[in-house]
């Protein structure tokens, strides 16, 4: 069977001579947005774990009792998930940095990133969940539960301890969404058109 296609061929799928775009190049960006969610994560660890305050409890006599993020499991959670996060963007900006000079790897680092980031960001939604919900318990207790009674009003500053712990790593997960978004539109923008 004769061919009809004409001497040029289809224009759809010929080859061009012209290399694909490079892209826009946004690591500078990538990498503030890691530091950034390495000084949160180390700012909510800081934070959480400094969380200690010991107050008398009046029960049959005065007892003084402590309140440290240990003695939750929802909280050594949180501070174990942020320290990972901080480990990972230090090693992610070192990444960034050493990336940021060669072109030919950055395409396949994003794509690495967009992976990772999303795990990461999974552990980091996950964490300051489990602990805003603990933290939540403590400021309004549970009046349907006998012995979960709100405690804020006794540990004060236990309490301000937590909660800035949590909305620091609030803000670092809205920075692994704007990594990943980042990433995404850094390989979008390289995808020939």
């Amino acid at each position: 069977m004769a061919s009809t296609d004409k001497p040029g061929g289809d224009p759809e799928y010929r080859t061009s001579s012209t290399p694909a775009p490079a892209g826009v190049d946004y690591f500078k960006f990538d990498v503030i947005l890691r530091f950034l969610l390495f000084a949160a994560s180390l700012v909510a660890v800081v934070v959480i774990v400094t969380a200690n305050q010991t107050e008398v409890i009046r029960v049959p006599q005065p007892v003084p009792w402590p309140a440290k993020f240990r003695y939750s499991p929802a909280f050594v959670y949180f501070v174990a998930a942020l320290s990972v996060t901080g480990l990972y963007s230090i090693i992610t900006t070192l990444a960034s940095l050493l990336a940021s000079n060669k072109p030919a790897l950055k395409t396949k680092l994003l794509l690495y990133f967009i992976l990772w980031d999303a795990l990461i960001l999974g552990i980091i939604a996950s964490a300051t969940g489990t602990a805003g919900g603990v933290a939540y318990l403590g400021l309004k207790g549970n009046r349907h539960v006998v012995g979960w009674n709100k405690i804020c009003h006794v540990y004060d500053k236990f309490c301000r301890h937590v909660g800035a712990s949590i909305a620091v790593a609030l803000f670092g997960s809205v920075v692994t969404v704007l990594l990943i978004w980042l990433s995404a539109y850094s390989i979008h923008s390289r995808v020939p058109k």
